[in-house]
């Protein structure tokens, strides 16, 4: 048998403390194809909030959340032949593809209309033990501890992501809103990249820009606040659609807004009634979302991260308090960093 914090149905954390079930069940099988993972730690993401709380819906109920998994191979399907039991791997977002749409073919799997997701389409990594696709498993460096690979595998792989589709150059001005697990690695991430690219960043809590600050932002002001100059790209990994509409008033001409968010909340969708075309979007300033990840995305900021010194900043709790983590990432608590959960 196996730990697993279980979701029966989704519940808002403001209408539910616990939706999340600490059960006992047995432990999967790998097929052919897949391999068996005993999980030592999953990173905590706002997806896996979207997940329980219902605003992205899984293809059925109960389901185990967590896409950000570490863990070792404790058993090799009869045709996974690219790893072996004790290799320790990463299994990301991004569950399977069908590898044979125009999409895949194309390089963008993530768009795949048969893309299937961890911790969502198929059980995820708050257990003790998950199966996945050999092909999507992902080695992990062995420069990289359990608890700093875990956030890599989505805040920042999808970090990484946003950072190339923002279209940047060097020296161009990057602006982040919102400064949580993913913003705090974007941030590490274009200083290293774009050095002479000075970043601006916009979050509520002082605590938060002051963080910001300490990892090299050149500014951080409140959400509210006016941008010292304007920037040539936006990357947006907030919750609400207020930083969007705030973000536009920032872009120069030829600017470009990138959304780093699976789901919007629609508490605040009237804000969109305040975008103003002459103003916010002519002048060829661009808004472009980000859906899901590629392995290669993936396995691009591990290697990165293996080769400098990109880390996330975590805070480590144990498995069975996963509801009180994701609690405090919906009442908006102040973070530092990204939290993981120790499932060993």
């Amino acid at each position: 048998m196996l730990r697993a914090m279980l979701l029966r149905e989704p519940a808002k954390y403001s209408d539910n403390p616990s939706p999340l079930e600490l059960s006992d069940l047995p432990i999967p099988s790998a097929a052919d194809d897949q391999l068996l993972v005993r999980v030592s730690v999953c990173g905590v993401c706002r997806t896996d909030l979207d997940v329980v709380e219902g605003r992205v819906v899984a293809p059925h109920y109960p389901v185990i959340p967590g896409h950000q998994v570490i863990g070792r191979v404790a058993g090799v399907g009869a045709r996974a032949s690219n790893f072996r039991e004790g290799d320790r791997v990463g299994i990301a977002w991004i569950n399977s593809a069908d590898g044979t749409c125009q999409w895949c073919r194309s390089g963008r799997e993530n768009l795949c209309p048969r893309f299937r997701s961890t911790g969502c389409d198929v059980d995820g990594g708050y257990a003790e033990y998950v199966v996945v696709p050999a092909a999507f498993a992902h080695a992990i460096p062995k420069e990289l501890p359990d608890a700093e690979a875990a956030p890599l595998l989505c805040a920042g792989s999808i970090g990484w992501r946003s950072l190339r589709l923002a279209g940047l150059s060097d020296g161009e001005r990057l602006g982040l809103t919102g400064f949580g697990a993913s913003a705090h690695l974007v941030l590490q991430l274009a200083r290293q990249r774009y050095p002479s690219s000075p970043v601006y960043v916009f979050a509520r809590n002082p605590e938060e820009r002051a963080f910001a600050r300490e990892l090299g932002a050149t500014w951080a002001g409140d959400s509210a606040d006016a941008s010292p100059e304007r920037l040539d790209a936006i990357i947006d990994t907030t919750p609400a659609w207020k930083p969007v509409v705030d973000a536009l008033a920032h872009l120069a001409p030829g600017g470009r807004l990138v959304i780093n968010a699976i789901r919007k909340s629609s508490a605040d969708k009237d804000e969109l009634l305040r975008i103003d075309y002459a103003r916010d979007l002519w002048m060829e300033r661009e808004i472009k979302s980000v859906a899901n990840v590629t392995r290669e995305d993936v396995r691009e900021t591990l290697a990165i991260a293996a080769s400098t010194d990109l880390r996330p900043t975590v805070e480590v709790v144990p498995l069975n308090l996963a509801n009180q983590a994701l609690a405090r990432l919906s009442g908006g608590s102040r973070l530092r960093g990204a939290m993981v959960l120790d499932v060993e």
